[in-house]
């Protein structure tokens, strides 16, 4: 298939056709007239030598080219959208665009709130939006990826794009003031014997692969979406978890819960900036990255100290 030859104005109606799933909403949403979708959607059907949509009763529905299609036209009008709209030059005192960063809600939370406050000083008309990915991130990471700006996460989980490494932070483990069977210090045995609780999937965390490595499997008790709720779910139980200690030392004094070195030597958690090789020579996304870099390197050191720490 030779570009060249193909009308870019068809994507978007595509996009809207198939999601709208009604010629006439469909023209509304990129400012088409109804006779005017209508040929587009001729035109699109003769493409793709499929009707797309076919009528049920008032409806339509799609057919299964059609579902197929609807799964790949958002992130290839997102990406031809960030084609198309890349600079030569960026002022960030005057200018005013948005940037949109995946990120679990321990990046939002640890590094995130930084980078707003740096961004809001350097650059009044930058807005930053950030979306909570989950578990189906790493399986189609190239069309996260094509639908933002930059994503924030560790290494050991993704490879293969463009990446800036932000800052560094260890595991530690994670249980309740007053647990009943832990005092100063965890040993493995321990970590195989009482319940768990943890982020989506054990296997997230490298520090828990690496049980598995030492023959611990973790009895999961309570799994949550979010790393923020592993201390409600810890707190005033047996559980255990593995926390970041920088998203640890922002739980207030209250919180009923402490934490502890692990019982092994987890590999250090090293968070990136990951981005699609699109943006790398958008002279707004290299000042987003430089911004970035530098909140990274300031970032403070933990200040929660464990009983070992003397």
């Amino acid at each position: 298939m030779n570009l060249a030859t193909l009308d870019l104005n068809l994507v978007p109606a595509l996009r809207a056709l198939l999601e709208e799933r009604n010629v006439t909403r469909a023209g509304q949403r990129v400012g088409l007239s109804q006779p005017a979708m209508s040929a587009a959607l001729a035109r699109l059907r003769k493409h793709f030598d499929d009707d797309l949509l076919s009528r049920a009763g008032n409806s339509y529905t799609l057919t299964p080219l059609g579902t197929a299609l609807l799964a790949m036209t958002g992130p290839a009008c997102d990406l031809l959208e960030r084609v198309f709209t890349c600079q030569a030059s960026f002022d960030p005192a005057t200018a005013e665009r948005e940037f949109t960063l995946l990120s679990s809600d321990y990046g939002s939370a640890v590094f995130g709130a930084p980078l707003a406050r740096a961004v809001h000083a350097e650059a009044p008309g930058v807005r930053l939006r950030f979306r909570q990915v989950g578990p189906t991130l790493v399986d189609s990471i190239g069309d996260f990826l094509g639908t933002a700006d930059g994503l924030l996460l560790p290494h050991g989980v993704i490879s293969g794009f463009p990446s800036l490494d932000l800052y560094t932070d260890r595991w530690v483990c994670l249980l309740a003031d007053d647990h009943p069977e832990v005092g100063d210090a965890l040993t493995l045995a321990d970590l195989a014997r009482l319940p768990w609780a943890v982020y989506q999937r054990t296997h997230d965390a490298p520090a828990a692969r690496q049980l598995a490595l030492l023959g611990v499997e973790p009895r999961v008790e309570v799994s949550v979406e979010t790393f923020q709720l592993l201390p409600a779910m810890v707190a005033g139980t047996r559980r255990v978890a593995l926390i970041q200690e920088r998203l640890a030392d922002r739980i207030g004094p209250h919180g009923g819960v402490r934490t502890l070195p692990c019982p092994f030597d987890p590999v250090p958690l090293v968070e990136a900036l990951w981005w699609h090789p699109v943006h790398t020579q958008d002279a707004a996304h290299q000042w987003l990255r430089e911004t970035a870099a530098r909140v990274g390197a300031e970032l403070p050191v933990p200040t929660r100290r464990h009983p070992s720490d003397g």
